[in-house]
């Protein structure tokens, strides 16, 4: 029973560690815009995108990462036969992707913290759809716990990576036009 109250855990971690990194690069993109406002404005977004990046960033987002490790390491625990699985090791490849894209976004947060700006509105909106095709990897492969789905999961990802970068630079013309 102790199981599956920390399996329940885990996804509750995973879930919230997902909205936060969502949602974090969403204020990147808006904390970038507001940095390119006229100064009346600027005084006003910036400040208020700090605080919110600053709330989302170390409340949510950094213990739902923290958390999701831990509960993740104790369900291994429980089932350290998984780690033998070839759809287990895939899985762990991609969430030691998350992490590095974590901490490539803890740069990001950082530096705007610091009103330094190295990535465009447009960069951080591809940027942004890494974590959904990295979820998308994850999630397929710990409920289909196959191999071969990783061939179709890729070549579906590579896909979706396609439609998303379609879309990313169908809506920049959009934006253009306003």
């Amino acid at each position: 029973m102790a199981f599956e109250y920390i399996k329940a855990l885990h996804i509750i971690f995973v879930i919230t560690w997902f909205a936060g990194l969502f949602y974090i690069v969403r204020l990147f993109i808006y904390q970038t815009e507001a940095l390119e406002k006229p100064e009346n404005e600027r005084k006003v977004l910036v400040p208020q995108f700090k605080l919110m990046a600053n709330r989302l960033w170390m409340i949510i987002t950094w213990p739902s990462a923290i958390l999701t490790l831990i509960f993740g390491f104790w369900v291994l625990y429980y089932r350290s036969g998984y780690l033998q699985l070839g759809f287990m090791q895939a899985k762990l490849g991609f969430v030691l992707f998350l992490y590095v894209y974590h901490l490539i976004c803890h740069k990001i947060y950082k530096d705007l913290q610091n009103g330094i700006t190295k990535w465009t509105s447009t960069q951080l909106r591809v940027w942004n759809e890494v974590a959904t095709i990295l979820l998308f990897a994850i999630v397929f492969l710990i409920v289909l716990k196959s191999l071969i789905s990783v061939v179709w999961g890729i070549v579906g990802l590579v896909g979706l990576g396609i439609l998303m970068m379609l879309g990313i630079k169908w809506y920049k013309k959009v934006r253009e036009k306003q």
